[in-house]
């Protein structure tokens, strides 16, 4: 038997853009559920259980901003953000809110599908080793659980992915470019300024202080090593 088709979550007030997505994303082997608003969104979300949700930032009833965070206090699911807007502080905005990646509007669909592959697969379980641990920091790659000092610690997905790459690679330089290919997949079309927001993430959450940080060191010019 084959695999359960990923569901995924499509949230934008233009019907004819909706429909569009939803028909190109069903012929691509995904199961499509749809909501027009934000509160829609948020009660689609708690009734299905997507593997990953689009969502557009302008919406009725509640922005898709409010709507990031209100997912991110329950889920860990994957959220893709689309806009019209292009200036840099919305994308950073967007991603503080809690989305795993930023798309402007217009865009193409084999872009849309290639980023949409790349979340699906960066949160699959790692099988390849059970856990990756430094001091009392335990990251489970099985159950993709975090903890600190016997903690649980909510870690998105990409956190967590990016978490598992520094620290496997303890010691060692590794470049945001190097960590947008691993962590994002290589069909990532962000620029390094994704990692970094992700780093600072990390760091709050990781850190006893976050603005002098011991775990996570930053290489001037270059990238970031886990000191471990």
């Amino acid at each position: 038997m084959g695999q359960m088709p990923k569901t995924i979550l499509l949230v934008d007030d233009e019907p004819t853009l909706l429909e569009t997505l939803a028909w190109n994303l069903q012929n691509a082997g995904y199961r499509i559920i749809t909501a027009r608003d934000g509160a829609s969104a948020l009660e689609q979300a708690q009734a299905t259980s997507p593997d990953l949700v689009v969502l557009d930032l302008m919406l009725p009833e509640l922005d898709g901003l409010t709507v990031c965070r209100s997912l991110r206090q329950v889920s860990d699911v994957p959220i893709l953000v689309l806009t019209a807007r292009t200036g840099e502080l919305d994308k950073i905005v967007g991603l503080e809110s809690g989305a795993d990646d930023y798309m402007t509007k217009p865009f193409s669909l084999g872009e849309l599908q290639a980023r949409i592959r790349a979340l699906l697969r960066r949160t699959r379980p790692d099988r390849t080793g059970e856990e990756v641990a430094s001091g009392n920091l335990r990251l489970d790659l099985v159950s993709r659980r975090a903890t600190l000092a016997d903690e649980d610690l909510t870690l998105s997905p990409k956190e967590f992915s990016l978490l598992v790459e520094l620290m496997r690679h303890r010691g060692a330089v590794l470049s945001r470019d190097l960590l947008l290919t691993r962590v994002w997949g290589y069909d990532f079309y962000g620029d390094t300024r994704t990692v970094d927001v992700h780093v600072r993430w990390l760091r709050e959450k990781i850190e006893q202080d976050p603005a002098n940080p011991q775990r996570i060191s930053t290489v001037r010019g270059i990238g970031y090593r886990f000191e471990g």
